[in-house]
C-alpha cells in the first residue's frame, strides 16, 4: 500500500486519495538503522514554523514505526512535501526528537487538529513521538563534509553488492531463482532510491555551488541512464532471462555505475571539502 501511496503523492504534487485523502502528507526518506539503506514511507505531518513535525503513532500500536528507529540511528532524512504550485518540494532535513513540555505541547495541538491522533494515543501504552525535522544548511562546512562521507560510503556498499551479483552469475550453474534474484532486485531498489536522493540533494548544492551546474546536469543525466539499465536487469529477471544475457547486462551497468560513481566522485568530494 505504501508504494501505491507514494507513487501517487509523486505523480499529483503530494496530494493522494483513498484513506489518505485530504491528510497532510510528507514522504520520509531515511536510511535504515540495519541495512544501510533507504527507506521511503509516507508520514501525517504539521508545520510548525520553518519545521516540519511528524508523529511516531504507527496508528496506536505497540512499537514504534520503522522509521522512526532509523532516524535514532542517522538524523538525517529525505524530505517530500506538496508545494503551493503543485509540485513537490524536495529538501534534505535533520531529525530532532522533541522532548519534555515542547513534546507535550506539540502533540497536544497535533490532537486538536486531528482527532485520530487521540485514538492513537489511547490504543497504547507508548509515549508517542514528536520529531521536528529542519531544513539543512547547505553551506555548514560539518554537514558538507559529513556528505561526502556518506556518498562514499553508499557507493562502496553499492559497488561491493555488484561484486556479489557478478560472483554468483559466474557459478557453474547460475540460477535467476531464490536467493540470486532476490540480490539483484535489492540491489536495483537500492540504486534507484540513492539516485532519487542523489537528485533532490543536486537542487540544492547547485543553489550552494552554481559553479556546479554543469557538471550535476551531466549526473543527472547519467542517473537516467542507469536508472533505463537497471529497468533492463529487472525486466529480464521477472521474465527470467538466460544466465548469459543477465550476465552481460549486469557488466553493462557494473561499467556504467563505476565511471558514474568516479566522475561523482571526482566533482562532489572536492567542493564537499571531502578530498
Amino acid at each position: 500500500m505504501n508504494d501505491e501511496v507514494i507513487k501517487e503523492f509523486r505523480e499529483n504534487g503530494g496530494r493522494v486519495g483513498g484513506m489518505f485523502e485530504g491528510a497532510p502528507l510528507v514522504l520520509l526518506t531515511t536510511t535504515g538503522a540495519r541495512s544501510g539503506r533507504p527507506h521511503t514511507t509516507p508520514a501525517v505531518y504539521a508545520r510548525d514554523g520553518e519545521r516540519v513535525l511528524v508523529f511516531a503513532s504507527n496508528a496506536g500500536g505497540p512499537k514504534h514505526p520503522a522509521w522512526f528507529h532509523n532516524l535514532r540511528a542517522d538524523a538525517r532524512v529525505l524530505l517530500e512535501i506538496g508545494a503551493p504550485d503543485g509540485s513537490v518540494e524536495r529538501y534534505t532535513a535533520t531529525a530532532t526528537v522533541t522532548e519534555g513540555e515542547e513534546r507535550d505541547r506539540l502533540w497536544r495541538e497535533q490532537c486538536e487538529r486531528d482527532l485520530a491522533f487521540i485514538a492513537y494515543e489511547q490504543g497504547t501504552d507508548r509515549v508517542i513521538p514528536v520529531v521536528a525535522l529542519s531544513r539543512t544548511d547547505m553551506a555548514d562546512p560539518a554537514r558538507q563534509r559529513a556528505m561526502a562521507g556518506h556518498l562514499v560510503r553508499v557507493h562502496d556498499q553499492l559497488r561491493g553488492e555488484l561484486a556479489a551479483v557478478r560472483e554468483g552469475l559466474t557459478a557453474s550453474a547460475p540460477t535467476l531463482e531464490g536467493q540470486l534474484g532476490r540480490h539483484c532486485l535489492t540491489m536495483c531498489g537500492a540504486l534507484r532510491s540513492h539516485h532519487t536522493a542523489e537528485d533532490t540533494v543536486f537542487d540544492q548544492l547547485e543553489a550552494e555551488f552554481p559553479s556546479l551546474g554543469p557538471d550535476l546536469d551531466r549526473l543527472r543525466r547519467e542517473h537516467l541512464a542507469v536508472a533505463r539499465a537497471v529497468g533492463e536487469l529487472e525486466e529480464l529477471l521477472r521474465r527470467g532471462g538466460e544466465p548469459g544475457r543477465l550476465r552481460a547486462d549486469v557488466d553493462r551497468l557494473t561499467a556504467e555505475l563505476e565511471a558514474h560513481f568516479a566522475y561523482e566522485e571526482s566533482v562532489l568530494l572536492p567542493a564537499l571539502g571531502g578530498v
